[in-house]
């Protein structure tokens, strides 16, 4: 299984965040939920993007490109071994930085990915 780091993660049902959160649990990963909003999601308090995680295989963003400049370096320093840009997160400036550090960077979509066992 994949740890998987959601930065973007909120407690509002109607979000793809909050659907992807509770995919990955019932899927069998270990999730940390990041994000601006207090709560949490499939059982996982959501936490800001201080602490650094160190056994995080996967980030999958859902944050939009704009906002994404003061998280990279919380990004890189987690050192995950991919990062997933759903629909709408993706930024060349970020994917390139990641890359330059040799993590895999996917332009998908982690529930559809969840979905046809592709994850």
């Amino acid at each position: 299984m994949k740890k998987t780091l959601v930065i973007g993660a909120t407690p509002d049902p109607g979000r793809y965040a909050y659907l992807a959160s509770n995919k990955l649990v019932r899927h069998g990963h270990d999730i940390v939920n990041v994000g601006i909003k207090k709560g949490e999601v499939a059982g996982v308090p959501i936490e800001p993007a201080q602490t650094i995680h160190d056994d995080i295989d996967t980030i999958t963003l859902y944050v939009g490109t704009r906002n994404q400049p003061p998280l990279y370096d919380y990004i890189l320093n987690t050192k995950p071994k991919r990062i997933i840009f759903n629909p709408g997160t993706e930024n060349p400036e970020l994917e390139a930085m990641a890359q330059q550090k040799g993590i895999e960077i996917v332009e998908g979509c982690t529930l559809v990915m969840l979905s046809t066992g592709q994850y």
